[in-house]
């Protein structure tokens, strides 16, 4: 019962912002070196900035900084100055930004598509999404570093993939993003049991997308991956668990 409710409460959070984190409009150009961020996955303005990663189709490594987190921090100031979140560094710019809206704005200026710009920004209902979700995600709890960063094939909108960014947040387990966001075509918002069942053409949208089908062989999310343990796995919470099991402590 538990469990469903908090699916139910992670559906609603994506409710509440039905037009962000969901679709890919694709960037002019992509960044020969990963973006680094360094967030929170509880917090309105950290989510601003997944989602114009999902919008622009955007990988990035993330640096989980928790609420009584202390694993990236010392990091993060060395980085940017400040023990702050969002943090963006470009490493192939050498850009480094605090401030959600000016990090949204230079990806979009940046790898952004010709005559786009960052949408307004909507506190408001990030604010909204973050209540709706409790403490999920807020806290750093125990944990042992991975040696290798995982990586997890995620949308920002997705309310099962949030469940397992949530868990990766409190353990403080860096990870490498690599977004899936849906494209413009129908078979891309079929549901995806239906979707492998009637369309045996279907060919996904972005080059991530096809990635994951060919990596796992379902295009659905979230998909972790982990060298360390040679692991690769869908279902939230499958996922959720080995992680807890593997590195919580």
């Amino acid at each position: 019962m538990a469990f469903a409710l908090n699916n139910i409460a992670s559906l609603g959070a994506s409710l509440l912002r039905p037009t962000r984190g969901v679709v890919a409009i694709g960037h002019r150009r992509k960044p020969r070196k990963m973006l680094e961020l360094y967030e929170a996955e509880y917090c309105p303005y950290c989510r601003f900035v997944r989602e114009t990663l999902t919008a622009l189709d955007l990988d990035a490594k993330v640096y989980p900084v928790p609420k009584k987190g202390g694993r990236f921090v010392k990091q993060l100031v060395e980085l940017g100055g400040k023990a702050k979140v969002p943090f963006l560094h470009d490493p192939n710019t050498g850009e480094r930004l605090y401030e959600s809206e000016a990090i949204a704005d230079y990806l979009y200026d940046r790898y952004g598509l010709e005559g786009h710009k960052a949408p307004a920004r909507d506190l408001k209902t990030s604010a909204f999404a973050t209540a709706l979700r409790g403490k999920s995600g807020m806290f750093a709890t125990p944990s042992v570093a991975p040696k290798k960063m995982l990586e997890l094939y995620s949308f920002e909108a997705s309310p099962y993939a949030r469940l397992v960014r949530e868990t990766l947040s409190e353990l403080e387990i860096p990870y490498v993003l690599r977004n899936v966001g849906k494209g413009s075509g129908c078979a891309e918002w079929l549901p995806p049991g239906y979707r492998e069942f009637a369309l045996k053409d279907y060919q996904p949208a972005t080059a991530n997308r096809r990635r994951l089908a060919e990596r796992g062989g379902r295009m659905v999310v979230p998909y972790l991956v982990d060298p360390n343990t040679r692991t690769a796995m869908y279902e939230s919470w499958l996922i959720q668990q080995y992680l807890r099991r593997t590195y919580g402590r």
